[in-house]
This record gives structure tokens, C-alpha cells and sequence, in this order.
């Protein structure tokens, strides 16, 4: 005879983040019976019929553990072949993959508490943690989340931590790579040619020492491998600039603790939170006019990224340096970030004096996420450690009917794998022009779909045909508009329903593959899961030397005003433009040779900062000449000007009147800050007229903005003072630049499969 009771399926991020133990404690605190385990669905608990089910089930729901997180749960019966006695914790169930993987989470104060203060048994260990916190993304190889299928299999518990991890009262149970000086990971220094120097805490005493002399030290970290130096040494900053061949690109910097914000940047309880999250993200922050920080981390810029340690090791070498420490990527120019030993002791030679390694595999890349907090809130630009590889629920109305894999684009590349309604999107990769890069990137994608146990049925790429990340593959494919996958990743993320219809959308970017081939990047678009169709936006204006106009911005002057402004050569802010080699470049502008058009906003603000001097002939990092703008305007904001960028409707859809601009813009002599804030005031009131225009022409009430140009914070700000009173969607969590692309590219994908036939091919990027 069986006994009744319930089956309480929980989905969602509920492995490996003690959610078991939370339920066998709170089973145990109501006097429950039955059990608890993980599968490959998440987590299934059965208990006994009793009258406290419903408070355990509100308490599940709304007192979960730190790191989880419920995106669904649901109730039903269960019949006992025999009464539970008690309440246990039973072994994994294997399955299909339909749980979520954790990102790495940052050290929580019991473990900094055990690490930093003596008495214990893991104090000054570099990997110490625990259920709520470490590890966990960057060293599972194999689903359901064991420590048999992660980079800790090679470790072999000792007796002491073995109790902890076997005991459901200990905040260690079942923690998959916890550890101690006896039995875990182990840290050395070591020099280039690999000999040993230092273990343990001599080895960050040594590492220390060097940091302080001005020398520059490989760390091994989680997900990669920083290098890092002195940050209030301008004269190390400059060496490490030298030897990684990096000679203006921002540095981000690691704080020793949360009270040094203040001292280097502003500081107020929202970065204090996000900076202190489990994410522990780098937080751009506002310049502090004292900070201690050398001028040579983020020349010329008004902001600094900030970060605090994220890991025992990283807290135990700044609590040794008790400065703030250059944290930079740990890779040559040109090359991926090193993951292994090996590959950091080869590549790394050269640039850094001392590597600070250790001995466990990291099975998976993460670079460091890069946010900002904005009048909106919270701003990923960079989506890795921390937030990877958390998954995104499609919005309603939209779901995978088999597997599907988006390939993103080619710069600052991310991949996107869908299950069902839910999509997995990779962490940062960068540009895939760098082979290395490029393989690197193809292991990850295969390690997804080994870690999620799914094989794509369909491929979606961007409809560029030269994009290195797009496939020849024997699996249908569905290319993708650049600029439509911008907007749909846009709607994406504020779970726009698939049933709600159009928008109008704002895709502000530097370039990318739009309607007939042509070459866009400043558009007007009345967009939806399905489709879009382009209504206008920035004229198309010549790049004179086609890729060497991104890295130049005098060519992009030159072309626009050789397009609008007849009398260039006679105005005053000509002198620098005339000392270019410039009429082979106009010539070859006038017989259209190596110069595509395109509607670039991106290529408009390198015009703009290159005639107003405040950018480099050659640019040495994507965006410095529109970053550089930007600090030059906002000395000047919300000041008066005559500046406009009017509508003018053609045949071909309304356009932003470029000549009027540039007329007025040139007849306006003010100081340097001025015509920069002039210009983007503009900018925004352009866009903005051409979205309300487009509202009014479709009875549409919602905009939705997307592309790299966004990540400009004047820009957002004006945008969303001139578009009111219509209902903006702007890019928060997701990446506005090209990080984002692989959610758009899913979800149009989505949209476009639902009523197709399956194994539908199509090569059909605009309807």
C-alpha cells in the first residue's frame, strides 16, 4: 500500500549554489519527510503529506540561497511505495540537460573571513570556498554539476573536508570545489622559464614584492590570467602599455577594498552594491580629481574601471600590496587570452617579470564584465564573469521547437545556444579576425553543446558574407540582418511579447550588413520578431580606404565634406585635414575605388573628434575618438546652440540633412566643448524627430535603440530626454554593441521558425 505526498519540481539556477541543503534545512526546521536531489532538470523534492507543504513551498519560493534563483516550480502528486522515516539528500538523477550552469561568484564574507583572519584551517589559502560562492562556470566540463565532472576531480578530498562536504549542515555541503592547503589546488611563483620560486604565501609575498618595485605579474585567476601592475605607478603602467603593445585602451584597476572607492572615484551605495555583488563585475566609475591613480591608466577619459578582488587569491595580494593593482587581460596584442600554463608562459614572455600560477585546469573562458551604472540603472557592456552563462528567458510567445545556435558577429563576439525558452549566450570573445580567437571561440561552442547535452537543428548568422563567425555549415541556415538583431535583442531583453507587433527601431552603430548589401550603421527601422523594414536614417557617406576609415578618422572628415561642404577647403578647421595626403583619397572617393558608402553613426563622431582635434590620426582601440568626444562634451552640456540635423523626406525614406548640419555646425564658432556637445545634442534631436515622425506615420508608441553607439552615456541621456513621451526600450543587462547581436539573431530566429515547416533553410534576411 503506498502513502501519499507531492512532487515539488524546481527549475531554474539551483545547482551548485546550495539549494539542497537550504532544503533539507528548512525540511528538517518543519519536520518534513522524504527527499531531495538534482537531475538533469533541476531539482525534484518529494515530500510526505503534511500541513506544513504550503509553508515550505512559500518559503522555497521567497527564501531561496544566495546564488539561485526559481524560474519555475510546480506541485504534484506523489504516491510512496513506502513512508519516508526522515528527510535525506538522494543521489543525482541523470537525464536530459534542462537545468541552468552558475556563473563564478565572487568570495563571500565567510570565506574572506576564514581566508584573511588566522585561527582556521583554510586561513591564507587562495581556494578556499563554499556553496555560496567560487568557482563554478569556468571549471564544470560535464552536466549535472558534480565534482567528478569538473577541474576538482584531480584534487582528492581529505578526510576534514570531506565531512564538511557530506554533512547537509554545513554551508560546504556537496560545495564541488571545496578544498584546503591539504588537499586542493596549490599557488607558486614562478619565473619565465617555468622554475618554481615561491609557494603558497611566499609565493604572494613574492609576487608582492615584485608589484611594488614597478614589475608586472601574470596572474592566474578563474576564467584567464591578468596582468597586472602598480596602478599609482605611472612609470609600470607605461612599461606594460610598451611591452602588451596597448598604448591608449582604458586599464582597469582592482581595488585592495571597498573604502578605496571613494579615494579613486565617486562612491555612493548603488557601485558600493554592484562592486560588493556576487558578480563583482568592473564598475565604470567618474574620475576622482585626487585619486592616487596615475594618469597613464585611462588617458585622457573621465572615467576609471573599478573592480574589487573576486577570489581568495586576489585578496590576499592586494591585502599584501595595500595599493590598487592594473588588472588587463593576460594576452598578447592580437592574441586570445591564454588559459593554461603553457600558453601564459609562452605568450606572456616578454611582457610580464613574474607568473603567479597555480595547478587547476580553468576548463572555460570568462574575461571580466564591464558595467556602468546609468540614470536607468544598471548597464552590462561587456556580459562574462559574474552573468555567464545565466540564462535568458524568451519572451512570451517565443520559443525553440528544437535547438538553435546564433553565431553573433565578428567584433566583441558572443554565441547564443536556445533550448526550448531559454537562451544560453556565451561569454565575451572579442574579434574572431584573430584565429586564435576564432578557435577558441569554436571550443566553447562545442563545450556548450556538450554542457547542455543539445545539437543544434538550425544555424542563425549575421547576412554579411565575408563575417568570419558565419558558418558553411550542412545544417539549415538563417542569416540575419546586423541591425535588425541589434533591435530584436533590444526587445529581447525587456521580454517584449512576440504578439505585440512592431516597433520603431534606432540602431546607432558603426557598421554592418543591411538591405541589398548596402553598408549601415545609423538607422530608422519599424522592426519586430519577424521582420524589418527601413525608413530612413543617415545618409550614406564614403569610407576612403575602406577598414583603414575605423582607424583613421581624418579619411571619415574628409569624406563628409567633400559630400556636404563645397567650401571645405576654405574653412579655418581645414588646416590639419589639407596636411593629409587627401586628393588621391578624393579622388578615389569621386571614381568609387575602395571607398563603400555607408550610414554610419560611428564614422559621423570620428568626423566630428577628428576636426575638432581631440582624437589620435590613428586610433589604437575601437571607440577612442567618440569616447574622447564625449569627455570633451559634457564640459559643455546643456548649453544653447543653433545646431540642428533637420529631416529631409526622400524617395528612398527620411533622411537626416547632413549638409544643413555641417553648415551650421561650421558657422558656429564656439569653444571646442561646445560645438562637441552641439553635436551630439543634434544627434539626438535628429533621431529622435525621425522616430516621433515614424510614430506618428504608424500609430506606434514604443521605440526600441540598439548598437555600439549607445554605450555612449551623453548620447542615452538626451536620446531619452527627446524621445519622451514615447515608451523607450534602451539596452541594460544585454550589451547594446555587438555582444548582444547573438540574442537578437535568436530570437528572429525564433519568430521566423514558428509557423516553418522544420529544417526549413533560408537565406532570406529582409521581407
Amino acid at each position: 500500500m503506498s502513502d501519499s505526498g507531492v512532487s515539488v519540481r524546481v527549475s531554474g539556477k539551483v545547482q551548485g549554489v546550495g539549494f539542497r541543503p537550504f532544503v533539507w534545512q528548512l525540511a528538517r526546521r518543519l519536520r518534513l519527510r522524504g527527499e531531495v536531489c538534482n537531475d538533469s532538470a533541476g531539482v525534484e523534492i518529494r515530500l510526505l503529506q503534511s500541513a506544513a507543504i504550503p509553508l515550505f513551498i512559500e518559503r522555497l519560493r521567497h527564501e531561496p540561497p544566495p546564488l539561485a534563483r526559481i524560474d519555475s516550480l510546480s506541485v504534484q502528486p506523489y504516491a510512496w511505495p513506502s513512508p519516508p522515516q526522515d528527510f535525506t539528500i538522494a543521489e543525482t538523477r541523470q537525464g536530459r540537460m534542462m537545468t541552468q550552469v552558475a556563473p563564478d561568484a565572487a568570495t563571500c564574507p565567510d570565506c574572506l573571513e576564514e581566508v584573511l583572519h588566522a585561527g582556521n584551517r583554510r586561513s591564507g589559502y587562495a581556494f578556499t570556498n563554499c556553496t555560496h560562492c567560487g568557482p563554478r562556470f569556468t571549471l564544470i566540463r560535464t552536466m549535472p554539476y558534480d565534482r567528478s565532472g569538473t577541474s576538482m576531480a584531480a584534487f582528492r578530498l581529505c578526510p576534514a573536508c570531506r565531512r564538511e562536504y557530506q554533512d547537509p549542515a554545513d554551508r560546504r555541503f556537496h560545495a564541488q570545489p571545496v578544498a584546503c592547503p591539504h588537499c586542493g589546488p596549490q599557488l607558486f611563483a614562478t619565473g619565465q622559464d617555468g622554475t618554481t620560486l615561491a609557494r603558497e604565501s611566499a609565493a604572494i609575498d613574492y609576487a608582492t614584492a615584485a608589484l611594488l618595485a614597478g614589475k608586472i605579474v601574470a596572474i592566474k585567476g578563474l576564467g584567464g590570467f591578468h596582468l597586472a601592475c602598480d596602478a599609482t605607478q605611472q612609470q609600470a603602467v607605461m612599461r606594460l602599455r610598451q611591452r602588451k603593445r596597448r598604448p591608449a585602451k582604458p586599464l582597469a584597476v582592482m581595488l585592495p577594498d571597498i573604502s578605496w572607492l571613494a579615494r579613486c572615484g565617486k562612491s555612493d551605495r548603488a557601485r558600493q552594491a554592484l562592486m560588493l555583488s556576487a558578480a563583482a563585475p568592473i564598475v565604470l566609475t567618474e574620475k576622482n580629481a585626487t585619486s592616487p591613480l596615475c594618469a597613464a591608466v585611462a588617458p585622457g577619459l573621465d572615467e576609471t574601471g573599478l573592480m574589487l578582488p573576486f577570489t581568495p587569491l586576489h585578496h590576499l595580494l592586494m591585502q599584501a600590496c595595500r595599493v590598487p593593482l592594473v588588472m588587463t587581460s593576460g594576452n598578447g596584442a592580437d592574441r586570445a587570452p591564454a588559459l593554461t600554463n603553457e600558453e601564459a608562459l609562452s605568450q606572456l614572455a616578454g611582457i610580464a617579470d613574474i607568473w603567479l600560477l597555480h595547478d587547476r585546469d580553468i576548463i572555460q573562458r570568462a574575461d571580466d564584465s564591464l558595467v556602468r551604472l546609468g540614470p536607468q540603472g544598471l548597464e552590462i557592456l561587456r556580459r562574462a564573469r559574474g552573468y555567464v552563462p545565466d540564462a535568458v528567458t524568451l519572451p512570451p510567445g517565443l520559443t525553440a521547437r528544437s535547438p538553435l545556435l546564433a553565431m553573433g558577429g565578428d567584433l566583441k563576439n558572443t554565441f547564443c545556444l536556445v533550448q526550448g525558452d531559454r537562451a544560453m549566450l556565451s561569454t565575451h570573445f572579442g574579434s574572431l579576425a584573430n584565429s586564435d580567437i576564432a578557435c577558441q571561440r569554436q571550443q566553447a561552442v562545442t563545450h556548450f553543446q556538450q554542457l547542455y547535452n543539445c545539437t543544434p537543428t538550425t544555424i542563425v548568422q549575421d547576412a554579411h558574407p565575408a563575417y568570419v563567425g558565419s558558418q558553411q555549415s550542412e545544417r539549415p541556415v538563417l542569416e540575419v540582418l546586423h541591425h535588425h538583431a541589434h533591435i530584436a535583442a533590444c526587445l529581447a531583453e525587456h521580454r517584449w511579447p512576440l504578439a505585440h507587433g512592431p516597433v520603431i527601431g534606432l540602431a546607432l552603430d558603426g557598421l554592418g550588413y543591411g538591405e541589398n548589401g548596402a553598408l549601415w550603421g545609423g538607422e530608422c527601422l519599424l522592426a519586430d520578431y519577424h521582420r524589418c523594414q527601413h525608413l530612413g536614417g543617415l545618409p550614406a557617406v564614403a569610407l576612403p580606404g575602406g577598414d583603414r576609415a575605423a582607424r583613421e578618422p581624418w579619411r571619415n572628415l574628409l569624406a563628409h565634406w567633400l559630400a556636404f561642404v563645397p567650401d571645405w577647403q576654405q574653412r579655418p578647421e581645414s588646416k590639419a585635414l589639407l596636411g593629409k595626403p587627401w586628393q588621391p583619397l578624393a579622388r578615389a572617393v569621386a571614381a568609387g575605388v575602395n571607398s563603400p558608402l555607408a550610414s554610419s553613426c560611428g564614422r559621423l563622431f570620428d568626423a566630428i573628434a577628428a576636426v575638432l582635434g581631440c582624437a589620435p590620426a590613428v586610433l589604437s582601440w575601437e571607440g577612442e575618438a567618440a569616447c574622447r568626444l564625449e569627455v570633451l562634451a559634457r564640459q559643455a552640456a546643456d548649453i544653447a546652440h543653433p545646431v540642428t540635423l533637420p529631416l529631409r523626406h526622400t524617395a528612398t525614406g527620411t533622411r537626416l540633412d547632413l549638409a544643413v548640419f555641417w553648415q551650421q555646425w561650421l558657422d558656429w564658432q564656439a569653444a571646442p566643448a561646445a560645438r562637441a556637445f552641439a553635436f551630439h545634442d543634434a544627434l539626438a534631436r535628429g533621431f529622435a524627430a525621425l522616430a516621433h515622425y515614424h510614430a506618428g506615420q504608424t500609430g506606434l508608441d514604443t521605440v526600441a535603440a540598439g548598437g555600439g553607439v549607445l554605450q555612449s552615456r551623453l548620447l542615452r541621456q538626451l536620446l531619452q530626454r527627446y524621445l519622451s513621451p514615447l515608451h523607450v526600450l534602451m539596452p541594460q543587462h544585454i550589451p547594446a554593441g555587438d555582444g548582444g547581436l547573438a540574442l537578437g539573431q535568436a530570437v528572429i530566429a525564433c519568430a521566423r521558425l514558428h509557423n516553418a515547416a522544420p529544417h526549413t533553410v533560408t537565406r532570406d534576411c529582409y521581407d
